[in-house]
């Protein structure tokens, strides 16, 4: 589970918009920013809120327009961004379907395929505009999400292919928020049903991959909290506050309700009844854009405080090793977890355009809790516009590795002693993916990929007498733009 992310949200781009918040927490994006050729309205539909002056941090902002951006493009990298259908009256509207398909014809349990999709309306109200109380916005979002995924059936790993998958195979109420910016936007307040995952941890970059340890944020830390994420809302809310242009500092609390993350919820049950304690993400980062920086760079450091129930990974109520007996896992509370993160634009052949390399990087490690990985790491490199005529096109490479604490592997331990079975078992995961994202038009993206997994983990199948063998797979990310192909809106190369 992780979005990708409406914050590439509304599909609003691989790497930059609602999508991206919209499939972030198993969540996703769809392309590249949208030229400065092409103005588009402001739209708060994105996982992160736009910053003050020429601040972007890691979300990007709203729109090109709110990026104070020379060249109307998000920072790091430049992403496109689905079309938005402005109203004219302080409304607009976003509306896009990204499905991902992907097979194994090597390694895993079995070999299969599988499909995943979803279907994103987002919905934005300036106030400004619609009651004259500056600074603020009101933002609904609606996701239909279905299909199946390959990794649980057919890999058996625990960390998806395909990010789209997961939070509910359901239509639901995805996000109902107010926005209010103060302080001539320096402070940015946003409250209402949200999920963490699209304001904290994320980054237009992660969606332009398919890989669910990438896109919409890095996995850790669904692994060692209760990270709320795309499309599964609760109560929350977060305020993000520039200290300088480059400067900022971003703190947040979101609800920890398990009974929201149920099979068949839509989302409309506002109460907090099932709520288990909440979850305290913050980060100090430091970020520019092409309007003050020839290489716009992010760097950020921060963590998380989870204060809700979570299953001892081995204890049952009992104190014994709960993969031996078969009883409920013993209920703990109290997680915590650090990391730091980068993206760094390092190459721009042409200093008027935004096209370029980008490298970017994640570490993070658990604190406090027990905890079933120890740490993570990843690093990869994003190459936007890559041949002559195809300045909306990317070629990425990611690779990150998951490393499994002594608790989790205990488990898998302890069953195959009760099996008379002694074998080594793999501490580590290694996820890539290296893909090639094709503008085929301005409403339409296809991202083809190729991802391998070395020792994909079986603590989901503690009894199974071998290793699952390392899968290679082949996938492929198809993200369309509704408004856009209906020509209410504009996208990469439109006229």
């Amino acid at each position: 589970m992780r979005v990708g992310l409406m914050m590439a949200a509304l599909a609003l781009g691989a790497v930059g918009g609602v999508e991206a918040r919209a499939q972030g927490a198993q969540g996703a994006g769809t392309g590249i920013a949208v030229p400065a050729t092409v103005p588009r309205p402001a739209n708060r539909l994105r996982p992160v809120s736009p910053p003050p002056q020429d601040g972007q941090g890691f979300g990007g902002g709203d729109s090109a327009a709110e990026a104070a951006d020379v060249l109307g493009q998000t920072a790091t990298p430049p992403t496109l961004s689905p079309g938005t259908f402005d109203l004219g009256n302080g409304l607009s509207l976003l509306l896009n379907y990204t499905g991902q398909g992907a097979t194994n014809p090597v390694g895993g349990i079995r070999q299969g395929a599988a499909w995943a999709g979803q279907l994103f309306f987002g919905l934005d109200a300036d106030l400004n505009r619609l009651a004259g109380i500056d600074g603020a916005s009101v933002h609904v979002a609606v996701t239909n999400r279905h299909g199946r995924s390959l990794s649980n059936d057919y890999i058996g790993n625990n960390t998806s292919v395909q990010e789209i998958f997961g939070g509910g195979q359901t239509t639901r109420l995805t996000l109902l928020s107010y926005q209010q910016k103060l302080l001539d936007n320096r402070l940015d307040i946003e409250v209402g049903r949200l999920v963490a995952n699209i304001a904290f941890l994320n980054s237009p970059i992660y969606c332009s991959f398919q890989t669910n340890s990438a896109c919409g944020n890095p996995t850790f830390v669904f692994k060692t909290s209760n990270f709320t994420f795309w499309p599964v809302s609760s109560w929350g809310g977060h305020a993000k506050a520039w200290l300088t242009d480059s400067v900022f500092f971003h703190v947040g609390a979101y609800e920890v309700n398990p009974l929201h993350q149920q099979p068949g919820d839509n989302g409309l049950d506002f109460s907090t009844k099932g709520a288990t304690g909440a979850i305290v993400p913050f980060e100090l980062g430091y970020s520019t854009t092409f309007a003050n920086d020839p290489l716009p760079r992010n760097y950020g450091i921060g963590g998380w405080y989870d204060t809700s129930a979570y299953s001892d990974p081995v204890r049952d109520a009992t104190g014994r090793a709960a993969v031996l007996t078969g009883l409920n896992a013993l209920t703990r509370f109290g997680r915590s977890g650090v990391y730091a993160r980068f993206d760094q634009m390092v190459w721009r052949p042409d200093p008027t355009a935004p096209q370029g390399l980008t490298l970017f990087g994640v570490a993070m490690a658990g604190t406090s809790g027990r905890l079933i990985e120890d740490y993570f790491l990843e690093i990869g490199a994003l190459q936007t516009g890559t041949f002559a005529g195809r300045p909306y096109d990317t070629v990425g490479f990611v690779i990150n590795t998951q490393k499994f604490s002594p608790l989790a592997l205990s488990n898998i331990y302890l069953a195959q002693a009760s099996l008379g079975i002694a074998r080594p078992i793999p501490t580590q995961q290694v996820m890539m993916e290296l893909n090639y994202g094709i503008q085929v038009a301005p409403a339409i993206r296809l991202t083809p990929n190729l991802q391998y997994i070395v020792n994909p983990d079986q603590t989901r199948f503690p009894y199974r007498t071998r290793n699952i063998p390392d899968a290679f797979v082949v996938g492929a990310k198809l993200s369309v733009d509704l408004f856009t192909l209906a020509g209410l809106a504009k996208g990469p190369g439109s006229p």
